[in-house]
């Protein structure tokens, strides 16, 4: 699994903590920035490297946004066709994104989750598929409407 990661300076400190995590546990990392507080680079362009990356990789890639709420980054992301980005900060969320929505982009904030349960949340995350069953219809339905509005 490769996951692409990137946050805004808000939350450099919870995207580096969690790079170490996905790497202990085997995963592929590639980060898109940003790297530093002082880097000015805002959350929409950080997460339209991370969007366009997931893209390019034919959706194999999932994505992990963070910067102050989570917010930002999820409302971007899911400017994307293809992305579906939700806020989780608690592991039930991070389940449901995946087992009834698909999600492939999982957004937290910096200022307002642990670094603890973020990890416990990332963890349950990246060990869930969505399979075919009794949400199929509504992801479908998602995603004709996507494509209805993103020509």
């Amino acid at each position: 699994m490769t996951i692409v990661i990137g946050c805004d300076n808000a939350a450099v400190p919870m995207k580096t903590m969690l790079i170490k995590f996905l790497e202990s546990k085997g995963v592929t990392v590639e980060n898109v920035g940003c790297d530093s507080a002082g880097d000015p680079a805002n959350y929409p362009s950080v997460a339209k490297r991370a969007c366009r990356s997931i893209i390019a990789s034919g959706y194999k890639k999932r994505g992990i946004l963070v910067c102050g709420t989570g917010i930002g980054m999820c409302m971007t992301a899911n400017k994307f066709k293809g992305i579906r980005a939700a806020v989780c900060h608690d592991n039930f969320s991070a389940e449901r994104s995946i087992l009834s929505n698909d999600s492939n982009v999982l957004c937290m904030g910096e200022r307002v989750i642990g670094h603890e349960l973020a990890k416990k949340v990332v963890g349950e995350w990246i060990t869930l598929e969505f399979k075919e069953g009794p949400s199929s219809p509504k992801v479908e339905e998602i995603i004709a409407i996507e494509t209805e509005n993103m020509k």
